[in-house]
């Protein structure tokens, strides 16, 4: 089989290997499709808060065929169509410890094949091609657990046109909330009009964004901010907030910043969650929502396996709206 692994320079290398086999409760996927998210760019440049492994096979998220089974396999056959768990050991409830990772401490997908524990996949939501079922794992389940709660009358601030947001703005649409976005460009904004936000703001013209969300709000604020930005966008995160709000944060695409005044979020009596994306009983919770409603994801673009490194770099450069995926179907 052929894998990529992030080779000393940080270079993604093309190498070929022996299939693996699977052992006692394991399945042997055949992966069909991957996709990208921004940890992952991270993760290649070195810039990691976690050190990796070795010589990884990166990315986290994936969709596949079962192609052969352990001994002592009870969940799955061969010929079922599967998305994997981010967190291949939190089955359910509040996490207890930090475990490994796909695509981090451990091997990702980024390969034609990968032997895994059965209980680290869920089945595939069938009216989803594998090219959109591979950006559930992360952002998708991610967008879920940031707007979890909200409602009718609820109204939610997503920022930017990323996988999460994306699929924040569309589950807290489904769940009849309002949803007001940030972006920068008005031909985003009308692609996040079209998606059911009900305002966007141009961030890259009103650095005070926090400010003019309140005015669209009546000066009340909104309830919940899907903080992708981190300490450069938190402070307007805060100023946009209705009192008792919640902030759900998510990642740090902004990178550092000089630290933040906590007296606005103790004024707001708000809430700041961390959001460690779901467990596998909630991805299973979600694709049920999924498929009940036919939600599909917004892709930006698909790539061949033999171009994963130009994936990485247009993940890392491109103007993007939507999740970035690579097919490993053959060409």
């Amino acid at each position: 089989m052929q894998s990529y692994r992030l080779n000393a320079d940080l270079a993604l290398e093309l190498v070929k290997e022996p299939t693996p086999t699977p052992g006692r409760g394991q399945v042997l996927v055949r992966v069909k499709a991957t996709s990208l998210n921004s940890r992952d760019t991270v993760i290649a440049s070195g810039r990691y808060p976690l050190p990796p492994l070795p010589n990884l096979i990166q990315l986290s998220d994936a969709a596949g065929v079962i192609e052969a089974v352990g001994p002592d396999t009870t969940r799955f056959r061969v010929g079922d169509r599967v998305v994997n768990s981010f967190h291949p050991t939190w089955f359910g409830g509040p996490m207890r410890k930090v475990g490994r990772m796909y695509g981090t401490d451990i091997d990702g997908w980024l390969s034609d094949y990968a032997v895994v524990d059965e209980n680290a996949l869920v089945s595939m939501p069938e009216h989803l091609s594998f090219e959109e079922a591979a950006t559930l794992p992360c952002a998708a389940l991610t967008g879920w657990s940031a707007v979890a709660g909200v409602g009718p009358g609820d109204t939610v601030l997503v920022q930017g046109s990323g996988g999460v947001s994306l699929f924040a703005l569309r589950f807290a649409r489904t769940a009849g909330a309002r949803v007001l976005a940030t972006t920068s460009s008005e031909a985003k904004a009308e692609r996040l009009r079209a998606l059911g936000a009900s305002d966007v703001v141009n961030y890259a013209e009103t650095p005070g964004w926090g400010s003019l969300v309140r005015e669209l709000t009546d000066d009340r604020g909104v309830d919940t901010v899907v903080e992708v930005g981190g300490a450069a966008t938190i402070s307007q995160s805060v100023e946009a907030l209705a009192p008792h709000g919640t902030i759900s944060l998510v990642g740090h695409l902004g990178g550092a910043g000089q630290g933040m005044d906590l007296m606005p979020l103790s004024l707001r009596f708000a809430t700041l969650r961390a959001i460690g994306v779901g467990s596998r009983g909630d991805l299973e919770e979600m694709n049920r929502v999924l498929a009940q409603h036919r939600i599909r994801p917004v892709m930006d673009r698909v790539f061949p396996f033999s171009e994963a490194p130009q994936a990485f770099e247009h993940f890392a450069h491109g103007s993007r709206f939507g999740k970035v995926v690579i097919s490993h179907e053959p060409e």
